[in-house]
């Protein structure tokens, strides 16, 4: 049996919310104008084509095409279903669907909605054996150990998973899940008799994962005793993805925007002593190495970040790899300086929160200071040949610089350190910017074609195809305006989607709606109809138009056939080898463009 939320209450949550506020959950929006533009979530992109309007409650990407009104923004990046984006944004809002639209768990459900109620599930069971039952005396004694707080252990919902093969399995199986999915969503493992099912995580410390909204997706555990692995982590699952999710970011995204930078940590239990420390702009990776995809994400919600990984060989490597994403990404990178042999959780506990926002992330260093550091790894400097090995090392890392500043800078660092000439280092530099320049050049030629979705280039319209598209943004923003059209040129739009628009906009104000941009764009079903008509609803018009420039635009409209007749015929009568006949074409065009001058 489906579910059915009636129109008026759609209606009712799409008019309540603010697409602003909503898109702000996943994407950093600067004021730009009447507008909100930030960077794409749907494709990479370094400068922002991403534009939101508040007036019109639409977005708009100029570089991809994605557009729409609020529901098709979760559809497209969480890929929920309709009804699933109209519940969530009704939860959102606190406005009280249908009983059997609101149910915990129903038919309707599909496997990853499922698959995410038994996640939250689960952290409330894990969360309630840590600290209320006698099962969770032994975690108790763990945090209290390792000195997390009850603010913390609240915040964070760090639960115990008890020691007994059947405590999950028990609740969900109680429950009515399907304990097949449930093997699938990573909770729980089945026997190799085939026989039965058992809890995957048992006698340790829970972490729950949660995606950027705050919704349970997948635990770290952390086991109390000798048991190996030390950690274990839900493995990928269809609603967990390691290379697309990080630790904490719905709990950060309101201090990243404050203090526009964040603090990215390798691990949950350097976020959860961080926050304890007072600093609560922090993410981290789930114990794998940073990704692009990662990296885009916090770039669409920071421009500034700072890297905070351990100390050791493992740490310094794997923080050179992320700054290097991350500055692909677009974003100014800092790296914290931590003593050899410590993580920030070591640090924190034994010197404290304010040495550690002091000494360690105040203290850190920029991207090029850190590469300087990294490249002098392992090599003795006053070796001669070591020494000039460094050199030309850094003065290849100083040429990629883009501000001359930086790289004045950096020189004058290198020059006085070894005591060398300015002037034959700015020599060295110069030749490498002419040989970075020309490899670039070589690399673009030979670049494969991008296997991500082509973003086709813009280019300029003739004049009746951008008359059709300013006309259609007219009527969509003024019922009369769409009466005019309707009576002079009805539905003879000369591009086929243009036609369709129209055809569909007609129709939907003979149901006696208002004009309402998102609620037109709302009824639509097409996803290629639906992507040019909400550029069209962002385009810029003259809200104070004249008749005659809506009449300029029809005549456009209406006269593009006759046009192209012409053109037909001018073509016709250069192939025709009759001198008379070709007399006779020259009349008859002669005839038309006279008509069309009259028009």
């Amino acid at each position: 049996m489906s579910i059915r939320i009636p129109d008026e209450q759609v209606e009712h949550i799409r008019r309540s919310a603010d697409i602003v506020e909503v898109i702000s959950d996943y994407v950093q929006l600067k004021k730009q104008g009447r507008q909100y533009i930030g960077l794409c979530p749907f494709h990479g992109e370094k400068s922002p084509s991403f534009s939101v309007s508040s007036e019109k409650q639409l977005y708009h990407c100029f570089g991809c095409g994605a557009g729409g009104n609020v529901f098709s923004f979760l559809m497209e990046l969480e890929g929920l279903t309709f009804i699933e984006s109209v519940r969530k944004l009704g939860t959102k809002l606190n406005i009280d669907l249908p009983e059997e639209a609101n149910s915990e768990r129903t038919t309707a459900d599909g496997p990853h909605e499922t698959m995410r109620t038994a996640h939250e599930l689960a952290a409330k069971l894990y969360y309630h054996v840590l600290t209320l039952t006698e099962q969770g005396a032994e975690g108790r004694e763990y945090v209290e150990k390792r000195g997390f707080t009850r603010e913390q252990i609240e915040q964070f919902q760090i639960g115990f998973a008890p020691d007994r093969w059947d405590s999950l399995t028990t609740i969900l199986d109680k429950r009515e899940y399907s304990l097949d999915l449930m093997v699938e969503a990573g909770l729980l493992v089945e026997r190799e008799s085939k026989d039965g099912y058992f809890d995957r995580f048992r006698n340790r410390l829970m972490f729950p994962i949660w995606d950027g909204q705050g919704k349970v997706i997948a635990f770290g555990g952390r086991t109390i005793s000798d048991e190996k692995p030390k950690y274990l982590n839900s493995a990928d699952t269809p609603v967990f993805h390691k290379g697309q999710t990080l630790y904490g970011l719905h709990l950060a995204r309101p201090s990243i925007r404050k203090e526009g930078s964040v603090i990215l940590f390798e691990g949950y239990v350097d976020v959860i002593a961080a926050w304890g420390a007072g600093l609560s702009n922090t993410v981290a990776t789930l114990g794998t190495a940073l990704t692009e995809e990662q990296g885009r994400i916090i770039r669409r919600n920071a421009e500034t970040v700072t890297i905070c990984y351990d100390s050791d060989n493992a740490g310094i490597n794997a923080a050179f790899k992320s700054a290097s994403i991350l500055k692909q990404a677009g974003c100014i990178i800092k790296v914290a300086d931590m003593p050899e042999g410590m993580d920030p959780d070591d640090y924190i506990r034994t010197y404290g929160a304010d040495r550690f926002k002091s000494d360690v992330i105040g203290a850190s260093l920029t991207f090029m200071s850190f590469k300087m550091r990294y490249l002098r790894r392992g090599k003795n400097l006053t070796n001669e040949a070591e020494r000039m090995r460094y050199i030309e090392e850094v003065l290849l890392e100083i040429s990629m610089l883009s501000r001359a500043v930086e790289r004045d800078h950096y020189l004058r660092q290198i020059a006085e350190e070894f005591s060398l000439s300015l002037e034959a280092l700015k020599q060295e530099l110069h030749q490498n910017i002419r040989a970075n320049k020309k490899e670039s050049q070589y690399s673009s030629n030979d670049k494969p074609a991008p296997t991500r979705k082509i973003i086709e280039t813009k280019r300029l319209l003739p004049a009746y195809h951008n008359a059709e598209r300013y006309l259609l943004a007219h009527m969509m923003r003024d019922v009369q305006v769409a009466d005019v059209v309707l009576e002079r040129i009805g539905g003879a739009f000369n591009i086929d989607e243009h036609q369709a628009i129209a055809a569909y906009l007609f129709a939907f104000y003979g149901e006696g709606n208002e004009a309402n941009p998102s609620q037109f764009i709302q009824s639509l079903k097409d996803e290629k109809l639906i992507r040019i008509t909400t550029e069209l609803a962002m385009l810029s018009v003259n809200e104070h138009y004249q008749e005659q420039e809506l009449l300029d635009y029809m005549k456009q409209i209406e006269t593009y056939p006759k046009r192209v007749q012409i053109q037909e015929k001018e073509l016709e009568m250069k192939r025709e080898p009759d001198p008379l006949q070709a007399a006779k074409l020259l009349m008859e065009i002669n005839r038309m463009k006279q008509e069309l001058i009259k028009y």
